[in-house]
Formats: structure tokens, sequence, C-alpha cells
């Protein structure tokens, strides 16, 4: 315990940008990543920064994905690449509400 509250005194909180998910939320709820994140931190927890970074590979990337979304979105990509390919090949025509040219119904 420091001997000066200076965070309390000034009513901040350092730490808090080292667990991002972690930090109380606006509605009371867990954050989207904060298990990910949890797994993370207790696999490294007590194992010191090198071997942590070995060990808890599978952890930090599961979180990042998470964090990122850069998986999904290169699957995304994948996907609208292969419609446009195929619209261009003839093997498939979209729905009008997609084109654009309908106002989709209730």
């Amino acid at each position: 315990m420091p001997f000066w509250g200076l965070q309390k005194q000034l009513g901040i909180d350092v730490d808090s940008w080292l667990l991002r998910q972690s930090m109380p939320q606006p509605q009371g709820q867990a954050a989207a990543c904060h298990a990910f994140e949890r797994e993370w931190v207790e696999c490294g927890h007590g194992l010191g920064q090198t071997r942590a970074r070995r060990e808890c590979q599978l952890e930090y990337e599961d979180f990042m994905e998470c964090m990122k979304r850069t998986k999904l979105a290169k699957r995304l990509q994948t996907i609208l690449e292969q419609r446009d390919k195929m619209i261009k090949e003839g093997k498939y025509t979209p729905p009008n509400y997609h084109m654009g040219k309908e106002e989709p119904g209730p």
C-alpha cells in the first residue's frame, strides 16, 4: 500500500489501461472480450514476460482477434469477392432489396 495515494486523490486510475475489458462498464455487464482477456491474464500470471509470451500465445491471439476482428474481416472480404465473381459469371443474382431497387418490407 502506498504511503501517499496520489491516484486516489486525483481521482484517476493509471492502471486501468492495462486491462481494457476489466474496467467498469456503463451497463454493469462484462465487455465483449472480457473472457478472452481474463484467460490471457490468468495464463501469464506469475510466469514472467518471456515465458508468458511463449506459453500463452494462443490466449493472446484469441484476445487480439476478439478486439481487432482481423480474421473476421479477412473472411468477409473473401466471401464478398466470391459473390462478386459469381455475379460476373452469371451464376448468382442478388435479391432486389440487396441491390437497392426495392424497399424492404416490415
